[in-house]
């Protein structure tokens, strides 16, 4: 029997690089190896992979050298960054090029890069439809990623550009509905009528997966995938359901949303406004049907909320 193919994956004990850990671990008869990467090889989650069967290694993005080791040896890579951990694109672009860099050292035969649109190329900066944020950016968590893909394709490396869209899991980390002064719970989504392109986090590994099993049908390829497309609406409703509480949808505007006050908030607020305003080309980038045809375990928004309607803190 031919050795498995060793896959590197950055970001393993975070939400996308752990989905993907876990759906190769999943499949011990795939023909895959997963090399957990981490920051903290002695945590608890990273012990909890070990113990589960990665192979877990040392890697931080902003030390090139540590990326070298961990890449040395692997037949692909899963590379994605984590704008919240610090706000900042400049250091997103800094640790994107060093994983392309090592992934070109490392001769692998196929790296995935889990990024998104640079909004820019839609609102200039001297567009002053939604403010220009930390000098140089719209939405800074989209356009650090979507700046940093030359890096991959100027060095030939055989990359998919995986493009992910909003967290469903982010309903029950900060951001699920509430309950108002007039005693209803609602939620908080600055979409209007326009449908928003969803997905529970961990089906985007379940998909990255997808992808390196077919080998390099899809090398070279942008491939944007998502769950559902729904309403505010749509997704009070199906809360509403799960919670047994009927939830209603609340719209501001963009920029009350921006002056909610909490850490990134004007970020996600022009990221609304970038859904909102370039709705039809955002949602057909990012399709359901060629989700599942990766992922068949892909979940409904329905599927979802129902597994994890008891997570949301509602009082």
């Amino acid at each position: 029997m031919a050795e498995p193919k060793v896959i590197a994956v950055a970001g393993a004990t975070g939400t996308q690089g752990g989905g993907l850990v876990q759906a190769i671990l999943d499949d011990p008869e795939g023909g895959f190896a997963v090399r957990a990467l981490t920051r903290d090889p002695d945590s608890a989650a990273a012990r909890a992979l070990a113990d589960a069967g990665a192979e877990v290694v040392r890697a931080d993005l902003d030390d090139a050298a540590s990326v070298e080791a961990a890449f040395a040896g692997a037949h692909g890579a899963f590379c994605v960054t984590f704008f919240w951990a610090h706000f900042s694109a400049e250091r997103e672009m800094a640790q994107a090029e060093t994983m392309a860099e090592a992934a070109r050292k490392a001769g692998l035969s196929h790296v995935i890069w889990s990024t998104l649109e640079d909004t820019r190329r839609s609102v200039p900066l001297d567009d002053d439809r939604m403010p220009t944020l930390h000098g140089e950016y719209k939405v800074p968590h989209f356009d650090g990623k979507g700046a940093s893909d030359h890096f991959f394709a100027d060095r030939g490396l055989p990359t998919t550009y995986l493009l992910t869209t909003y967290y469903w899991d982010n309903l029950v980390h900060g951001m699920g509905p509430e309950r108002g002064e007039d005693g209803r719970l609602a939620l908080v989504l600055p979409m209007g009528d326009k449908k928003l392109p969803g997905i529970a986090a961990a089906d985007i590994g379940r998909c990255a997966y997808g992808v390196f099993r077919r080998g390099d049908e899809l090398v070279g390829e942008r491939v944007g995938i998502a769950g559902g497309h729904l309403s505010g609406a749509e997704m009070a409703a199906a809360l509403g359901r799960a919670l047994g509480e009927e939830v209603v949808h609340v719209s501001p505007s963009f920029d009350a949303y921006r002056g909610l006050g909490f850490p990134g908030a004007d970020d996600l607020g022009n990221m609304f406004q970038f859904y909102y305003d370039f709705n039809d080309d955002f949602r057909a980038s990012r399709s359901v049907e060629g989700a599942r045809a990766l992922n068949p375990r892909l979940q409904s928004f329905d599927t979802w909320v129902a597994a994890n309607a008891a997570g949301m803190k509602v009082d």
